[in-house]
């Protein structure tokens, strides 16, 4: 079960800080959205806005047509925001399956289901998160967030730190998650080239506005977007 997300004039930082300056978007459900930019540009802040873990100092954020901008962060996931922060923040002294078990909700994914995604997961079942390597703990949290029973997935830099080969076998295993599921994903990524693979929509922030949008297909025709905003060539 999906449901869209739908972002009016959002203004928020931390404090009187601003980090981002009326931030207006909607994505449809089930549709995936590339979140792109350098670093320092407002990216994480916007994805933990959503979340509510940032002073909103103004705009309208809607799960489906339901206002959750003043929602305390445990009631936006209730209401089916699910989150994988960029610092995983699994429970290290859990292990793999307590710490999915603690986030079942109902309608959410099952246990097994999140072990046949992951099946170095599941054979780590009973570690603790403390021994689990890095790209065995982001499966974890994005396991985490999938039992939740999201309708909107909002993933942060899943790809960072990892080595090459993890990041290969945890980019299908997410290609899988939005083939399967039907979720609104919303990708925070550094690695335009793969996120743009993954989404089907993409936007670029800079110091806290949205200075792009389009197609994936269209950003990875245009040099100059890429050149402009990402430092980066023509992205194959």
């Amino acid at each position: 079960m999906s449901t869209s997300l739908s972002i009016k004039g959002l203004t928020a930082g931390y404090g009187e800080t601003i980090v981002l300056d009326n931030i207006s978007l909607e994505v449809p459900a089930g549709g995936t959205l590339a979140i792109l930019g350098r670093n320092g540009v407002g990216k994480t802040t916007f994805l933990a806005s959503l979340m509510g873990l940032t002073t909103v100092h103004g705009g309208d954020i809607l799960l489906g047509d339901k206002p959750i901008q003043s929602m305390a962060t445990h009631r936006r996931n209730l209401a089916g925001l699910g989150y994988v922060p960029q610092e995983r923040e699994i429970f290290p002294s859990l292990t793999a399956e307590e710490n999915l078990a603690i986030s079942v909700h109902e309608g959410g994914w099952s246990l097994e289901q999140v072990f046949d995604l992951f099946p170095t997961l599941k054979a780590r079942r009973t570690n603790t998160g403390n021994k689990l390597s890095g790209g065995e703990q982001q499966m974890l949290a994005v396991g985490r967030a999938l039992v939740g029973a999201p309708q909107v997935l909002l993933l942060d830099e899943p790809m960072e730190g990892l080595a090459p080969i993890v990041i290969e076998t945890l980019f299908e295993n997410l290609g899988r998650i939005r083939d399967e599921s039907g979720l609104t994903i919303l990708l925070v990524e550094q690695k335009a080239d793969l996120a743009l693979d993954f989404a089907e929509a993409a936007i670029i922030l800079d110091r806290g506005h949205i200075v792009y949008r389009d197609t994936s297909a269209a950003l990875k025709a245009d040099e100059q977007a890429q050149h402009q905003y990402l430092g980066v060539g023509e992205i194959d």
